[in-house]
């Protein structure tokens, strides 16, 4: 395993986030997130921040047995945002390549939507407004949600979701299967 990833898996071991340990050792986030995709290499000196960090002697973490676990648990910061014009996607497990849907949060500001092409692609979505109002259109229907409503659509007939309200509209939502 290489070094960036041997630090990764430590980092993940200890439940520390990349910022957190970039924090606690001085350095970068950026330059953190590089050594840790092998971007770069650590120089020595930023290494032994790093393992310190981490309580980690140098001799034991080129020897030790590194297990990258599966992720579980995602931070606000740690979405993978897929959005275009100011409508955020974010996507929780975008980088497991086994994924079977997609599920998301999805934010609304005052006045966006989905775009001026209605959208249709394989499989189901369902989703419940947490905040706000947004408008669902399918064939010649509008349906109005608000707060506390939910939506179950086929998501092969084309649609198009927009925010004619004045508030930011949040929705968490799932896709099966996960096209994107």
């Amino acid at each position: 395993m290489k070094v960036g990833k041997r630090i990764k898996a430590l980092r993940k071991q200890r439940g520390l986030s990349q910022r957190e340990l970039a924090k606690l050792v001085s350095l970068p986030n950026s330059t953190l997130s590089m050594i840790e995709r092998d971007a770069v290499s650590p120089s020595i000196s930023n290494l032994h921040k790093i393992l310190k960090g981490l309580s980690m002697p140098l001799s034991q973490f080129f020897t030790h047995d590194f297990v990258e676990e599966d992720k579980l648990v995602y931070g606000p910061d740690e979405l993978t945002d897929i959005g275009s014009d100011g409508v955020q996607y974010l996507l929780v497990g975008a980088e497991k390549a086994d994924r079977q849907l997609t599920f998301l949060q999805e934010i609304y500001p005052p006045g966006s939507g989905t775009g001026e092409e209605w959208i249709s692609h394989p499989g189901q979505e369902a989703g419940t407004v947490l905040c706000g109002e947004l408008t669902i259109l399918q064939g010649h229907q509008e349906y109005q949600l608000k707060a506390g409503d939910s939506y179950y659509l086929n998501t092969q007939l084309p649609h198009q979701f927009v925010n004619r309200g004045n508030e930011v509209c949040k929705i968490i939502s799932a896709v099966t299967p996960a096209s994107f």
